[in-house]
């Protein structure tokens, strides 16, 4: 799979990385561990190299999870993991990134992967109550520790994004980007490209809907968080339909998949962006890595890019509580 680089520092990631949340959190009951090493060392085969968990994603399991299944493969792969949220419940915000909390939750991170290293060590939202200049330089601080190799920043805003920066490079923001969602246009990508920071988009197939299996009629389960989001009501899924349609269209000219088309759209607005769906089902695995293969030509990109352009993107992302934690 071709490579592409994350940041000046130089954080190489096959274009297609791996989602582990899934696996563990957001959906629904979390898989079996041997079920998810099976998914992960799959990936591995397939020629996935970077793996995207959190603290929060369980919480905890799926740091746990993705430790055991790379720990045979350390040395071939980059994992990415992200501190941010309050475990003990002192703040009202719901988040923590004082620099002790770090230091102190990094460390836990570390010993569930079982590695020695976090290649990438996002802040997972940004919290408020703390300068960032803290925050980059606490990061700035476990990087020369050797406990880190970069520093990320999660759904940051430009402002925060340049002052962080500033302390210490960032090598990649990770945020919501795709055909569904292409808010980042207006600022944040411009930002990045000028900055030299890689942009690591979650979420590249609208949770499913770019996917044709997820539409107006379909019914979420019990835990699944897309039963909780204002752009998931039936309303805005149909919205998508004529999106989901022409994706399907292209697919099928080209004997692949609209997931395909949909993650191929993205690879070729940059370069510098690796993005990381995610799936519990190897087949769904296989099926996303072969996007990075997709080629769009000039007329496809462009019949995608008005397409989404026409699709109304005013209900909020997320309930109150979770919008209030997206920096702007």
């Amino acid at each position: 799979m071709e490579k592409r680089t994350l940041g000046a520092g130089g954080l190489e990631a096959a274009a297609i990385g791996f989602g582990c949340m899934g696996l563990s959190h957001g959906y629904g009951m979390k898989v079996e561990d041997e079920h998810g090493i099976e998914v992960i060392r799959r990936a591995v085969d397939l020629g996935v190299t970077f793996f995207d968990t959190a603290q929060v994603y369980g919480p905890f399991l799926n740091e746990e999870l993705v430790g055991k299944a790379l720990a045979p493969v350390r040395d071939q792969v980059a994992i990415a993991t992200k501190f941010g949220f309050d475990f003990e419940g002192t703040r009202e915000s719901g988040l923590n990134s004082t620099p002790a909390y770090i230091r102190q939750t990094v460390d836990a991170s570390l010993q569930r992967l079982g590695v020695e290293k976090i290649d990438l060590l996002y802040q997972h939202r940004v919290d408020p109550d703390v300068p960032i200049e803290d925050v980059a330089g606490t990061v700035k601080e476990l990087i020369e520790a050797g406990k880190v190799g970069h520093f990320g920043l999660s759904e940051a805003g430009v402002a925060t994004i340049r002052r962080a920066h500033a302390v210490q490079p960032v090598a990649a923001l990770q945020s919501e980007y795709s055909l569904w969602w292409r808010e980042p246009e207006a600022e944040i990508l411009p930002t990045l490209k000028e900055l030299g920071i890689g942009l690591v988009p979650f979420s590249p197939l609208g949770k499913g809907l770019l996917t044709g299996a997820v539409d107006s009629s379909t019914s979420f389960a019990e835990g699944d968080v897309r039963a909780s989001l204002p752009r998931y009501s039936e309303q805005s899924r149909a919205a998508g339909a004529q999106l989901v349609d022409l994706a399907t269209s292209i697919a099928e000219r080209k004997d692949v998949t609209p997931a395909q088309v949909a993650l191929a759209w993205l690879l070729a607005q940059q370069p510098w962006i690796v993005p990381i769906p995610g799936t519990t089902k190897i087949h769904r695995l296989e099926e996303n890595v072969g996007a990075a293969a997709v080629e769009l030509n000039g007329d496809e990109l462009e019949q995608l890019t008005e397409q989404s352009a026409l699709i109304d993107t005013t209900a909020p992302r997320y309930p109150e509580k979770m919008q209030k934690w997206i920096d702007r």
